[in-house]
């Protein structure tokens, strides 16, 4: 399986300086954020809470293309609750992050919802782009 692009969609782009304490914002203008490092109890948000909210409106708009394929109506009050954690590996040499999503779907027989979130993180670039690479678990509400 090959990473390459056959055909750009969007390409997103933004500029970032002072790294976790800094500021960030997209060439568009629509994201402009202060950061702040985790725990730090200085006002901005941080990579982690970006990536859980990035990948949480993701995987919900996988679910409705997975709906639309297997014939499931996706509730309109789907939603998906994201834990994304830093944490030290390899003898506290290096980070890593580790993830939880949480999917409710009211309404859907569990087998049907289950049905969705398999499809959905099979195809969803997020699901994608950490699989094999980060801790990830992916459980109904």
């Amino acid at each position: 399986m090959t990473n390459a692009l056959e055909k750009v969609l969007y390409t997103a782009h933004s500029h970032t300086i002072g790294g976790r304490d800094g500021a960030g914002r997209t060439s568009d203008g629509a994201l402009d954020v202060k950061l702040s490092t985790p725990g730090s109890g200085k006002p901005g948000t941080n990579p982690e809470q970006l990536f859980a909210v990035g990948w949480s409106a993701c995987f919900i708009g996988a679910m409705k293309l997975a709906g639309q394929a297997l014939k499931i109506r996706v509730p309109q009050d789907v939603a998906v609750d994201a834990s994304v954690s830093l944490g030290k590996v390899d003898n506290d040499t290096a980070y890593a992050l580790a993830a939880v999503l949480t999917v409710s779907l009211p309404g859907l027989e569990p087998e049907q919802a289950q049905q969705l979130v398999d499809r959905a993180h099979q195809t969803c670039p997020y699901s994608r782009a950490t699989r094999g690479n980060i801790d990830v678990e992916i459980k109904l509400a």
